[in-house]
Formats: C-alpha cells, sequence, structure tokens
C-alpha cells in the first residue's frame, strides 16, 4: 500500500512538474523570428523558447531567429516584400531595433494587430494603440571613456566629454571620438535623429570637424583601452556586457567606464511586431501572439536584462547589472520622434552623408 502511494506521488510531482515546466505547450507549428539583437542575446532567449514553447518547431535550421543587424534586416525584408511591396515575407515575427521600422511596415500593411491586456498599465514606454507593434527591450545610447586615461588625455589638453554636445562641439577632441554608423546601425541612426532635433544640423557639422570616426562591434572599446580614442558613443549594454564577460574570466576591468551624459541619455524602446498571416511564412499568427505575450511576461524580461537592456515593465525595479534605475533614466531621456525617423529616413541619411562622410 505504501508502495503504491509512492509511486501515485512520484507521478503526481512528475505530471506537475512538466505542467509548470511546459507553460504553452499548445503553441504548435513552425516559427521563425528577425532579430537584430546581439548574439548573445538572442541565443539565451532561443534557448528559452525551446523550453517555454516545446511543441513549437524553430524555423531557422534549429534556432527560432534568423539574426542580422538592423539596416540589414530592412535590406532583406525590402528585398522579401518586392518592389510593389505585396510579397510575402521568409519569417513571422520581428525583433528590431528601433520603432520607426515600425510604423513603416504598420503603413505597408504588413503587421498583425495582437492586443496585450492592461498594456497601458503594463508597459512605460509607448506602444501602438492599434496593437500593431509593442516595446520589448529598452537600448540605452550613452558615451564611455577609459579612467585610467583621463589625466594622461588632461595632460594633452584634451577634456573628456561628459554631454552628447561636448562630445560634438569641443574641438580638443579632434580625431579622438568614435560612434557607430547610423547607415548600417538603428541604435545610431535613432540617436542621431534625436541629437538632430536637439542641436540642429550643426551637430553634424561639429561630428564632423571633430573627424569623428565610424566603428561598430569591439573596435571602439579596443580603442578607448589603448588610448587611441578619449571617448566613444556606444549603446550601454555593450560596456556592461563587456565588463561582464570579463569578470566571469577573472578580470577586475578598471580602463572602461559609462558616462550617462549631463545632456540625457537616448532610449530606444526596440518592438515585437508579429507579420500578417497572409504575408509570414509559416502562417501562424496564434503561436507568434503566444511568444510575444511571454517576451513581456516577467520571465521574458528577466532575460532582456540578463541581455544588459531595461525592462518595458512599469512595476519592474530591477535593472541590468551595473547600469542606473530605469525610471530615472526615462527622466532625462532626449527622446526619438520616431515619426520623423521614419517618414525622413533618406533625406536624414542623406544630410549625414553630405555633412559627416564625404
Amino acid at each position: 500500500m505504501k508502495k503504491t502511494a509512492a509511486l501515485f506521488l512520484a507521478l503526481m510531482l512528475a505530471l506537475a512538474s512538466s505542467a509548470a515546466f511546459a507553460v504553452n505547450e499548445d503553441a504548435e507549428g513552425e516559427l521563425t523570428i528577425y532579430t537584430s539583437m546581439y548574439q548573445n542575446v538572442y541565443e539565451m532567449m532561443d534557448q528559452a523558447l525551446k523550453e517555454e514553447f516545446p511543441n513549437l518547431i524553430p524555423g531557422n535550421n534549429g534556432s527560432f531567429f534568423y539574426y542580422s543587424g538592423t539596416s540589414k534586416l530592412i535590406t532583406k525584408i525590402y528585398g522579401e516584400m518586392g518592389d510593389k511591396r505585396d510579397q510575402p515575407l521568409e519569417c513571422d515575427m520581428f525583433l528590431v531595433a528601433e520603432p520607426a521600422f515600425s510604423l513603416e511596415l504598420k503603413d505597408y500593411g504588413y503587421l498583425h494587430s495582437f492586443e496585450i491586456p492592461d498594456a497601458e498599465n503594463l508597459l512605460r514606454f509607448p506602444y501602438d494603440e492599434e496593437g500593431y507593434w509593442y516595446p520589448v527591450r529598452v537600448c540605452n545610447m550613452v558615451l564611455a571613456y577609459n579612467p585610467e586615461m583621463e589625466d594622461a588625455w588632461a595632460a594633452k589638453g584634451v577634456k573628456i566629454p561628459h554631454s552628447f554636445r561636448d562630445f560634438a562641439y569641443d574641438p580638443s577632441l579632434k580625431g579622438y571620438i568614435s560612434m557607430g554608423d547610423p547607415m548600417t546601425s538603428g541604435t545610431t541612426y535613432a540617436a542621431v535623429v534625436s541629437l538632430l532635433d536637439k542641436y540642429g544640423e550643426e551637430y553634424f557639422d561639429k561630428l564632423a570637424a571633430n573627424e569623428v570616426k565610424r566603428e561598430s562591434g569591439s573596435v571602439p572599446i579596443a580603442k578607448l583601452q589603448s588610448g587611441e580614442c578619449a571617448a566613444i558613443m556606444i549603446l550601454e549594454e555593450s560596456i556592461l556586457n563587456f565588463l561582464s564577460d570579463e569578470a566571469k574570466k577573472g578580470n577586475d576591468v578598471k580602463n572602461l567606464k559609462v558616462i550617462y551624459p549631463d545632456d540625457g541619455v537616448i532610449l530606444i524602446p526596440s518592438t515585437v511586431m508579429i507579420v500578417a498571416e497572409e504575408f509570414s511564412k509559416n502562417m501562424n499568427t496564434e503561436a507568434a501572439e503566444a511568444v510575444a505575450s511571454w517576451l513581456l511576461s516577467k520571465e521574458g524580461q528577466a532575460l532582456v536584462m540578463q541581455g544588459f537592456m531595461h525592462s518595458v515593465l512599469a512595476d519592474q525595479t530591477d535593472i541590468p547589472v551595473g547600469s542606473k534605475d530605469t525610471d530615472e533614466l526615462i527622466k532625462t531621456d532626449i527622446g526619438v520622434d520616431w515619426e520623423k525617423a521614419f517618414r525622413e529616413r533618406e533625406e536624414i541619411k542623406k544630410l549625414w552623408t553630405l555633412k559627416v562622410t564625404q
């Protein structure tokens, strides 16, 4: 009798464990997500989705995600849409870097509307009131410098900038600053739209006069550490992730630090979108809605913060390791005119090319 009871108890515990694990086991079919999230983040999220949605089939060679930089993804999507913007895509969802593209895809009729219950109270960042896109992760554009080199730079007459304005306007920094390229980076494009609004076209002139370098990946960080650059404009997550990786190796890095600019940070709420069923690869909007909802859950947002990005949830008090309180950053956010970023994309990029890259 005791043996039977023990077996029954073990069976019940196993069933309970299975039910807790497969919270979204009803989601089936195949799903492909285009993303511009960094590799370490989407790989972590990919594994979590496989555990949370055990009956959902990853649509890209064993992964839910197809990765590329935002600008390259946009070019790929344009190609799939065709000249008339009426052809189906090879994906079912998007997780891209800046909301301007969400406005564009909505304008073309390529998005599926879905409801996130109580979104007005759940989220602390703007979302589409018709349900075509919602923020999922928040990137933070900041400055960074090498504290160990500050005295050496001062001896050369170079002052470390503590604002985006000084980054461009201080002539002592000529030849010693670096940033991403807005022609290829979605977050950098968002940042230059924000700074263009704040300081006018003169900001581009000043960046050009200061001979700003346009670099990506680990290059600007390496140049800060080596002393080639005095300051860089970069995503906070890039610095925090680098410091975390080094700490895991046992390295206490002292020559790299974030500067939260005095004139404000630039917060970029990256969105989740679902492709309209008639244009999607797998016509699986029901599963896509389940994934989108999970991304906005406490569990999904915990992964966002593990990727050193900020949570979009209004009641979230946790922050990425090494960062500042999200609500405090929101108070200093310069902001981005996303309609302008969408409607005037070509004009702004032409202006950048004319003033900065030529």
